[in-house]
């Protein structure tokens, strides 16, 4: 299957980059089919600026993670570790992990999103680093999400889920570099 996602097409398999990058525009467009039901979804033209910047970046992240590893394990890693920071930023922007989005405790998570960041770039994106840089990001995205239990236990609790996907990430990731380790050894 990880050789499947090299390729964007051919016999049988599956086109990812364009089903990847149609799913991202369907994610898009949710909202404007939405607003022509309900009065309940209101966006302006920022927020589908906003929404369609954080969409490509993921999507840009996606297109360059890929590349990096052959291992499907690495692959569902960075896939999952993407779209747990995008999740984190969203609901950021939209109600806010601990308490509204209007409560500056939420700032804290960006704080977090830098040290996922900081430590996939110093890791130069190598599997064992991710793994590292995951594991330290579900750390403080836990002492985050505990400091703000006594804000808002249920957004604490909620932010405290978000720190299972950054291990998850981090397991997988773990997986990739066993991975390659055996590939290593076995040259």
């Amino acid at each position: 299957m990880a050789a499947n996602m090299r390729h964007d097409g051919g016999h049988g398999r599956v086109p990812w980059r364009v089903v990847g990058w149609g799913a991202a525009a369907l994610l898009l467009s949710l909202p404007a089919i939405a607003m022509r039901f309900t009065a309940e979804v209101d966006w302006d033209e920022t927020d589908f600026i906003v929404m369609g910047i954080m969409i490509a970046a993921v999507g840009l992240g996606i297109e360059f993670l890929v590349r990096k590893s052959n291992s499907l394990a690495y692959r569902l890693g960075a896939v999952l570790a993407l779209l747990t920071a995008f999740l984190t930023i969203w609901a950021n922007l939209a109600v806010g992990m601990i308490g509204s989005e209007d409560n500056g405790f939420n700032l804290l998570f960006g704080g977090m999103l830098a040290v996922a960041l900081t430590g996939a770039a110093v890791s130069k994106f190598e599997p064992a680093g991710m793994a590292r840089a995951t594991v330290v990001t579900a750390i403080v995205q836990a002492m985050v999400s505990a400091v703000g239990l006594s804000a808002d236990v249920r957004g604490g609790v909620f932010s405290m889920a978000f720190a299972g996907l950054w291990l998850l990430a981090a397991f997988l990731f773990r997986k990739a570099a066993r991975e390659t380790a055996r590939v290593d050894a076995t040259v």
